[in-house]
């Protein structure tokens, strides 16, 4: 399987508006007990080229439409990937010596290609969701406490 990378350019306000209305159609059709669509693509010379596509490819097109309709590049990556260590680290939005340092302290697992370290996309994604939960958590127990001190939160 091809993996595609993000582009890491945001899209044009032509590319953003396409995108929202793009979306908008396609998120009509998605209501569906089917476990396919059938879209027709035009090609350059006006010829309709009908195509079926499955119900969860039409959701990740409508999610990826979504990102671009809000301004946000868009990469696809498959869930069993492996990502180098500037990939993972370009996922998580930390540097690359940061990751390094996760990964010496075993919160993420990697394994060794030589000299390289690859961190599987799902590890990454685990330790996100991780890491997202306990800020989540701590930002509920500040907020608590700010209520509890009346702060001026109310």
């Amino acid at each position: 399987m091809t993996t595609l990378s993000p582009s890491h350019t945001l899209p044009s306000a032509e590319e953003v508006d396409v995108a929202r209305e793009s979306g908008r159609v396609l998120s009509a059709c998605l209501p569906t007990r089917a476990k396919t669509q059938r879209i027709e693509v035009i090609d350059d010379h006006g010829a309709a080229h009908p195509v079926r596509v499955p119900v969860s490819a039409l959701r990740l097109l409508i999610d990826a439409l979504s990102e671009i309709g809000e301004g946000n590049a868009v990469g696809i990556v498959p869930m069993h990937a492996e990502l180098t260590t500037q990939d993972a680290a370009d996922v998580l939005n930390v540097s690359r010596p940061f990751l390094v340092q996760l990964l010496e302290r075993g919160e993420i697992p990697f394994r060794k290609i030589g000299t390289h370290r690859r961190i599987r996309y799902q590890d990454v994604i685990a330790y996100k969701d991780r890491i997202d939960a306990q800020r989540a958590k701590t930002l509920d127990a500040l907020a608590e406490q700010a209520q509890t001190l009346k702060m001026g939160y109310e």
